[in-house]
């Protein structure tokens, strides 16, 4: 985890050629700090959780594996972009208080995945049916109402970041991401319907994979 959290903060500040970025450092503030609480809080209350998402990327079928390669891709380009566009070139000029609104809608977005972490208890890294573990429908909190909270989570995510680092760039770039991401989406969901007891139901009761009343 460490790891991944480094590539971040080096593909940012390095595209930016500066280490005086201060939006920069709240945004990794804020993501390393919560990365932590919620791996904390998973070893203490979901272990089992934390064993799945560790054993779920050596079972990706192979078109999820393409998927996680186009992802990274995306993700580290987007990264790349937003230095680039705030502080090496300044294309973008935003002003501080959206730059503020930006912070605030990227907390919303961890809060929003704790309650997510919080319901789901099969929340694979994975697309697969965990019946080893006895995989049922969840259908509280967050999956009341949509069926991909964790995905659709990655709105906010990527235009709070975007507003938060000051680049008006960042939001096409990352609405590339959740593209990607709505098509994994679809194809979990040809899946679950096959093969997960009672996720027709939910289907029928829950209409919509990310916003409500939209899609």
């Amino acid at each position: 985890m460490w790891g991944y959290l480094l590539v971040i903060a080096l593909t940012l500040l390095l595209s930016a050629g500066t280490f005086k970025w201060i939006a920069a450092w709240c945004f990794l503030i804020l993501y390393f700090s919560f990365g932590a609480i919620i791996g904390i809080w998973m070893v203490g209350h979901a272990p089992d959780l934390v064993q799945e998402r560790m054993i779920g990327l050596g079972k990706l079928e192979s078109w999820d594996k393409v998927f996680f390669v186009l992802a990274m891709i995306c993700f580290i380009a987007w990264l790349i972009v937003m230095p680039l566009d705030a502080v090496r070139f300044q294309w973008s000029h935003l002003p501080l208080w959206l730059q503020i609104v930006g912070g605030l809608i990227l907390i919303s977005y961890f809060y929003l995945s704790y309650l997510i972490v919080r319901e789901n208890p099969y929340l694979s890294s994975a697309v697969r049916i965990q019946k080893e573990r006895g995989q049922t429908v969840i259908t509280t909190g967050p999956y009341h109402y949509v069926r991909h909270p964790m995905y659709a989570s990655l709105i906010p995510f990527v235009f709070g970041t975007s507003l938060l680092l000051g680049s008006w760039y960042g939001i096409p770039v990352g609405l590339m991401l959740i593209g990607l991401v709505a098509v994994r989406a679809s194809k979990e969901e040809r899946l679950l319907l096959k093969e997960l007891e009672g996720y027709d139901t939910y289907m029928a009761q829950v209409r919509y994979r990310f916003i409500p009343y939209i899609w």
